[in-house]
């Protein structure tokens, strides 16, 4: 299978759990899929049919800290604030917050669309990857021909929720699958597990009269211990 592959970095970014809202914002350790979406879109110019689009990544950073924020939420002159006898002016309140940073983050994104290779060489918004201020550089635009093979090592990565029965590690966590703009953004969410410790194949757990997993692997990449990196491949929605 021919896919592009991209490669982006930049000094920082943080993926907020969107069911948090104050006092803590932590941080998922690899991009949603809605973050990857929105990515693409600011890269192609419009917001694209989902449709068929898949994509594969390998995340990783050099280290996670809190830091301190805060937000302004604005009140009228004359409203008052929930469960508060004073009033609040214009100016509003602050609250401070902990925010999880991901530093050194590097992003390698494999799409099944090779034809999209230009836009990625000359995209048309800024390149961003998280909170809008979280700018990014490409360091490498190609197409790679993928292999299949029985043997693999996964790691800094986005899986299928089902591959925990086999895996046996990693997190399981709830993510914002896709956003749809043309809805007034209304998200989808799916299960996914986050793997960022390796894994070879060779030691998943296998279950008898199921076969032997395949995966899609990566000949470019770094060979550990006789395998390739292992790539599963997500949509934003489901092909008809």
């Amino acid at each position: 299978m021919e896919v592009l592959k991209i490669t982006a970095e930049g000094p920082a970014t943080s993926f907020r759990y969107p069911h948090f809202m104050q006092g803590v914002q932590p941080s998922f350790d690899v991009p949603p899929p809605a973050t990857i979406y929105g990515h693409v879109c600011s890269v192609l110019g419009e917001w694209i049919d989902p449709v068929g689009v898949q994509f594969a990544i390998h995340f990783t950073y050099k280290k996670k800290i809190a830091d301190m924020e805060h937000t302004h939420v604005l009140w009228p002159s004359s409203g008052r604030l929930p469960g508060r006898k004073e009033p609040k002016t214009a100016e509003g309140a602050v609250n401070p917050f902990r925010r999880e940073i991901l530093f050194g983050p590097r992003l390698v994104l494999y799409i099944n669309k090779p034809e999209w290779a230009e836009a990625f060489r000359s995209p048309r918004y800024a390149v961003a990857l998280g909170r809008s201020q979280d700018l990014f550089m490409y360091t490498g635009v190609e197409t790679v021909k993928l292999e299949r093979s029985d043997h693999a090592y996964l790691e800094h990565t986005l899986l299928p929720y089902e591959l925990n029965r086999y895996i046996g590690q990693g997190i399981t966590v709830l993510m914002p699958r896709w956003l749809d703009y043309q809805h007034n953004r209304t998200p989808t969410f799916a299960r996914y597990l986050v793997l960022m410790r390796r894994r070879h194949s060779r030691d998943f757990l296998r279950y008898e009269a199921e076969a032997p997993l395949e995966y899609w692997v990566d000949p470019t990449s770094p060979e550990i211990e006789g395998d390739r990196l292992g790539l599963f491949f997500h949509g934003w929605v489901d092909t008809p």
